[in-house]
C-alpha cells in the first residue's frame, strides 16, 4: 500500500470522526434537555463550550502536527477523547455537561491536523483542491446532526454517545497502521513562528474571513436544530434532517471552493462569497416564512463553504515555512466563529424577542470583509507590478511631464551607480552625456508627444563618470482622462555588443 496516497482519504476520514464528537451535545440537544434542565442560557454555554475549546486548541495542534506527524496526532486525540465521551454519556447536571463538552473540543481541535500535514504530499497548485477535500470532514457535523437524534430516539441519547467509543478505537487502531511513520518535521519553537507570521497583516484578514466563513457554518450548525423546533415547531429528527442538509450542502462546497481557488484568482471568488453571505444574512434578519428562510440558510451554506475551501488556499501561498502555526491560528479564529454567534444570538433573543440584529450583524462583518478582499485584490496586483519592476534587469526609472525622476529600480542602481536616494527628485539631465545634440531631443519629445513612445540608442553617463551606450524605451503613462502624467524609461547597458559591432565592422574592412 502506498502510505503517501493513504494520507488524503484516512486523514479526511479521520476529520469526520473528530467533527462527529465535536458536535455530540448540540445534535443531541433536543433531547439531553429533556432529562437535564438548562436554562436557554445554560443551553447556549453547554453548545458553545466544545467549540471554544477545540478551537483555541488549533494553535498548539497545528504546531505539534508539524513536529509529531499526523499519524500520532489523531492516534493520540482519539485515544483521549474516550474519557469525554464516556463521561457525557454519564452526565446528568450543567456541570457534567461543560466538564465534558470541555474535553469534547479535542474533536473540533484536530482540523488542524489535516491542513498542516496533506499540503507535504502535494505541488502548490493542487493545495486548494486537497485541503477542499480534507474539509469534507465537515460531514461528521452532518451525520451527528441527522443520525445521533435517529439513534437516540430507539436508545436513548446517553448510549447514542457511548457508541462513539468503538468507532474512536476504530480509527485510532487505522492511524496506527496506516498513518505515515516518516512524515517531514518542522522543529521551529512555536513562540519563534507565532512572532514570525503575527507580523503578517495578511494572517489577520484570512483570520477575518476563515472567523466568518467557517463560524457561519459552526454556529448554524449548533444554532439550526433547537431553533428550527422551537420556532418553526419542526419534529426533532425533521429538524435534524434539515440541519443535515445545510452540512452537506457547506461541506459539498468546500472542495469546489478549493478548486475554485486552484483554477482561479481566490480574491475573486471570496469577492462573490462575501457578497452572497451580505445579502443573505440581511434576507434572514427580517424573520422571513420558512420557505425564504430556506433559501437564505442554503445561500450561507453555499457561501460559507466556497470560502472555507478558498482561504485555506491561500495559506500555503503566504506562509510557506510556517504552514501549522498559521493553519492553527486561522483554524482557530474560524472555530471563535462558531463560538460566539449563538452566545450573542440567545443574549439578543432574551433582550428583544428576536434574532434580527444577530443576523444584521452578520450581514455586515460580511461586507467588510467584501471591502477587505477587493483591497487586497487591488494590493496584490500592485505588489506584483512592484516586485516584477524591482526584480527586472533592465534599469528601470520613472519621471513626471518635467523629467523630475519620481522612482528607480534596483537594476537602475546597478547599471548608473547612482542610488534611489541620489536619483528621486533630481532630473533625468543626471544622466546627460554631452554626446547628444539638441535636434536629437528635440526629435525624442516629438516621438513621445505624437506616438506616446520613443526607442533607440543613447549615450549616457553613469555616476563614475563613465559613459556607455543604453538601448532606452519610453512610455508615455497616462491618465483616465487621457493625460500624459508620467514618463517611463526602460534601459540596458549595450556598450559591449556596441564595441563588438565596430571591431567586426574594422575586420571586414
Amino acid at each position: 500500500m502506498n502510505v503517501r496516497k493513504a494520507q488524503l482519504p484516512l486523514q479526511t476520514i479521520s476529520l469526520v470522526l473528530g467533527f462527529m464528537v465535536w458536535v455530540i451535545l448540540s445534535s443531541l440537544m433536543p433531547y439531553i434537555k429533556e432529562e437535564i434542565k438548562l436554562t436557554p442560557s445554560q443551553l447556549a454555554w453547554v453548545t458553545a463550550i466544545p467549540i471554544l475549546f477545540g478551537s483555541v486548541m488549533r494553535i498548539p495542534f497545528g504546531y505539534w502536527t508539524n513536529r509529531f506527524g499526523a499519524r500520532n496526532m489523531f492516534m493520540i486525540s482519539f485515544v483521549l477523547l474516550l474519557a469525554p465521551v464516556f463521561w457525557v454519556s454519564r452526565a446528568n447536571s450543567f456541570t457534567d455537561l461543560i466538564i465534558g463538552g470541555l474535553f469534547l473540543g479535542i474533536g473540533g481541535a484536530v482540523f488542524s491536523v489535516g491542513v498542516t500535514s496533506l499540503p507535504k504530499y502535494y505541488p502548490k497548485e493542487r493545495h486548494g483542491f486537497v485541503n477542499g477535500i480534507y474539509g469534507i470532514g465537515n460531514l461528521g457535523t452532518a451525520l451527528s446532526a441527522f443520525g445521533a437524534p435517529f439513534v437516540a430516539k430507539y436508545v436513548g441519547w446517553s448510549q447514542t454517545v457511548l457508541m462513539y467509543s468503538v468507532i474512536l478505537i476504530v480509527l485510532a487502531g487505522l492511524n496506527f497502521l496506516f498513518g505515515d511513520r516518516k512524515e517531514a518535521a518542522v522543529k521551529t519553537p512555536l513562540l519563534e513562528q507565532i512572532k514570525t507570521v503575527s507580523r503578517s497583516e495578511k494572517l489577520w484578514f484570512l483570520c477575518l474571513f476563515y472567523f466568518l466563513t467557517f463560524g457561519s457554518f459552526v454556529a448554524f450548525t449548533v444554532y439550526l436544530p433547537n431553533f428550527l423546533v422551537s420556532h418553526f415547531h419542526l419534529d426533532k429528527v425533521d429538524a435534524g434532517m434539515r440541519t443535515a442538509g445545510f452540512i452537506v450542502l457547506a461541506t459539498a462546497m468546500r472542495p469546489v471552493g478549493g478548486w475554485l481557488g486552484d483554477r482561479f484568482n481566490p480574491f475573486k471568488i471570496l469577492m462573490f462569497v462575501f457578497a452572497g453571505l451580505t445579502v443573505a444574512a440581511i434576507l434572514l434578519s427580517f424573520a422571513p416564512s420558512m420557505h425564504l428562510y430556506t433559501v437564505g440558510c442554503l445561500t450561507v451554506a453555499l457561501c460559507a463553504g466556497t470560502g472555507n475551501g478558498t482561504i485555506f488556499k491561500l495559506v500555503p501561498l503566504y506562509f510557506t515555512k510556517q504552514a501549522g502555526i498559521a493553519n492553527g491560528i486561522i483554524s482557530a479564529m474560524g472555530g471563535l466563529g462558531g463560538f460566539f454567534p449563538p452566545l450573542l444570538l440567545t443574549i439578543l433573543f432574551n433582550m428583544t424577542g428576536h434574532y434580527a440584529i444577530g443576523f444584521m450583524a452578520l450581514s455586515q462583518i460580511a461586507l467588510v470583509s467584501l471591502i477587505l478582499v477587493i483591497g487586497m485584490f487591488y494590493q496584490e496586483r500592485l505588489t506584483l507590478a512592484a516586485n516584477i519592476v524591482e526584480n527586472t534587469v533592465e534599469g528601470i526609472l520613472i519621471t513626471d511631464v518635467k523629467g523630475v525622476i519620481r522612482s528607480v529600480n534596483a537594476a537602475f542602481t546597478r547599471l548608473t551607480g547612482y542610488s534611489s536616494e541620489e536619483a528621486v527628485g533630481k532630473t533625468a539631465n543626471l544622466l546627460k552625456s554631452g554626446k547628444q545634440d539638441k535636434l536629437f531631443y528635440d526629435q525624442m519629445w516629438d516621438s513621445l508627444r505624437n506616438q506616446g513612445f520613443w526607442q533607440g540608442s543613447i549615450w549616457n553617463r553613469k555616476k563614475s563618470g563613465d559613459i556607455y551606450l543604453e538601448w532606452l524605451t519610453i512610455s508615455a503613462v497616462k491618465n483616465d482622462a487621457g493625460e500624459v502624467v508620467y514618463y517611463a524609461g526602460m534601459f540596458s547597458d549595450i556598450t559591449r555588443q556596441q564595441h563588438l559591432r565596430d571591431k567586426g565592422d574594422e575586420a571586414s574592412a
